[in-house]
């Protein structure tokens, strides 16, 4: 059982003043971006993908369990997980347009973001991922707005609209399957844009598609578990039901013992044979700068530790060791993807037939980078902070009607004349 963790009545209004204030912060940073352009960054021709970008991969990853828990309670039937499911929906939310604000801070034209609805590239994954990124967002604001017209406080200033609202539920089902489809289709095209990068041969490789579906579906749920956790600990608006959290927890175990199968031969499989640029960028991930955050922070804390707690039922039932997996999960799913999208930079062939020599590259974020990047972590923080003080997105007090009361079932007796 999650006690509550009493807080002094400043916490929260401190907590809220200092996530304003970064978010001020990173607003004056994110104008001398705009003002000034990427000059002003350390994003260069060789790796124009950077701490921007890393969030926005987080970010989409980390919000894998609105598809994924919709598509169990929608589809499936899973009805139990519904409440689990209405907080996945709000993360998800909250991280595909923390996402969509690195992307205009990073594409270096922000005016320009409608031309990849206007000019249609159908052979780009880029524009795939970004059509479906738009579709998606799209469903997940109207997953989201029957949590903000069932809120109280918005029921009684606004009665006919929240009954409208609260209306749209009754095409969840339909949503759940539309949202499944985007989700799929651009989890995998994220990773099919480093796959089919041919130059970058480290990245040039169809697993990528694979590993980014089944390392979002696992992070996504880890941070769903965790922000409901969390916010049981230290808010009084917030109930869980820690028995269905506990299921979700045992299958996030197990799928990180099949993820680990797979990241670690996609990585070492490479060993076999040598090619140029691929082995050089194998040697940087796992014995040059990278190797750390690879097998410390990818295998050994994020994948390896925290499945062994979270499927040993005693060692998943002590409070702290549980909430510590979750952490271990969400963060190697982040040190996952930064590596993935540095390492296929800091290897570079030039075309030039004199020089055969490969370039190495480096990149460290500028303050700008940082500033910004904290800046949309803080807006994040804040917004699910707020939901579950004013929404109501942490509460599994309400169960669905079929499944609060389980039906017994009787013989019935057969018809007597």
């Amino acid at each position: 059982m999650i006690e509550k963790i009493k807080l002094h009545r400043f916490a929260f209004p401190l907590w809220v003043g200092v996530l304003a204030l970064i978010m001020i912060i990173a607003v004056g940073a994110a104008l001398t971006v705009f003002i000034n352009g990427l000059v002003v960054t350390n994003l260069t021709d060789l790796v124009p993908w950077g701490l921007w970008i890393g969030i926005d991969l987080s970010a989409i990853a980390l919000s894998a369990g609105a598809f994924t828990l919709s598509a169990a309670v929608y589809l499936l039937g899973w009805k139990q997980l519904q409440p689990v499911a209405r907080t996945a929906v709000f993360v998800g939310f909250l991280g595909y347009s923390m996402a969509m604000l690195c992307l205009l801070m990073d594409i270096g034209r922000p005016d320009r973001f409608w031309h990849a609805v206007a000019f249609w590239n159908v052979h780009s994954p880029l524009w795939e991922v970004t059509m479906c990124v738009m579709f998606y967002f799209t469903v997940l604001l109207l997953e989201v707005l029957p949590i903000f017209g069932e809120a109280s406080w918005f029921k009684a200033r606004w009665p006919k609209l929240s009954h409208r609202l609260h209306g749209i539920h009754k095409f969840a089902p339909v949503l759940a399957i539309f949202g499944l489809g985007f989700s799929l289709l651009h989890q995998s095209s994220l990773g099919a844009t480093y796959g089919v990068l041919k130059a970058r041969p480290i990245w040039y490789k169809p697993s990528l598609a694979v590993l980014f579906i089944f390392s979002a579906v696992i992070g996504g749920l880890a941070l769903t578990v965790l922000a409901s956790k969390l916010a049981a600990l230290f808010s009084e608006k917030a109930n869980v039901r820690n028995d269905i959290l506990d299921k979700v927890s045992q299958t996030i175990g197990w799928m990180l013992l099949g993820y680990l199968y797979l990241r670690f031969w996609d990585t070492l499989g490479m060993e076999y044979t040598l090619e140029p640029g691929r082995t050089e960028g194998l040697h940087i991930l796992t014995t040059g700068a990278l190797a750390f955050n690879f097998w410390v922070g990818e295998i050994v804390l994020g994948i390896l530790t925290p499945a062994i707690i979270l499927v040993t039922g005693k060692l998943r039932r002590e409070p702290r060791l549980h909430l510590l997996a979750l952490v271990l999960t969400v963060g190697g799913l982040v040190a996952y993807r930064w590596d993935t999208n540095i390492v296929g930079q800091m290897v570079a062939f030039s075309y030039l037939p004199t020089q055969l020599e490969p370039l190495y590259t480096a990149y460290k974020p500028a303050l700008v980078e940082i500033l910004v990047g904290l800046g949309v972590i803080a807006y994040g923080l804040l917004a699910f902070t707020l939901g579950v003080r004013y929404l109501g997105v942490v509460d599994h007090s309400s169960l669905p009607e079929e499944i609060a009361e389980p039906v017994l079932l009787q013989p019935v007796a057969a018809p007597t004349d």
